[in-house]
């Protein structure tokens, strides 16, 4: 019997330590791959060879915000269906309600709490 091939997630993160934890929680997921990219034009330079399930996009990164971000994504045929969530320790709703206005699927606040995330990934794609 064949399994299932692994679920690829798109990381775009600026703080190393962020980065570390989240590849920590990936090792110990099954059925899960994890890429990373450092700021928003690493994101869109990978996202032309990966075909990424889900990505998880900071909301402040060093070269653009993760809304901007998010627009260039929506602008190009590939990423204009892909599942994105914010991710930022910035929750006032404002921000949230801007967030899933412009197209996030889900907003999660850090810092992250490793068993909702795991629930959250299990329900954040169809």
């Amino acid at each position: 019997m064949l399994s299932a091939p692994a679920r690829l997630v798109l990381y775009v993160e600026d703080d190393r330590i962020n980065l570390v934890l989240m590849e920590e929680v990936f090792r110990r997921l099954p059925g899960w791959r994890l890429e990373c990219a450092e700021d928003g034009a690493q994101a869109l330079a990978l996202l032309e060879s990966l075909r990424p399930d889900l990505l998880l996009i900071d909301m402040n990164l060093p070269d653009m915000t993760g809304l901007e971000l998010l627009t260039h994504l929506r602008n190009v045929a590939r990423g204009s269906t892909l599942h994105c969530v914010a991710l930022s320790a910035d929750d006032l709703p404002d921000q949230v309600e801007a967030a899933r206005a412009a197209g996030f699927s889900d907003y999660w606040v850090k810092p992250i709490d490793v068993l909702k995330m795991v629930d959250a990934l299990q329900g954040a794609l169809p």
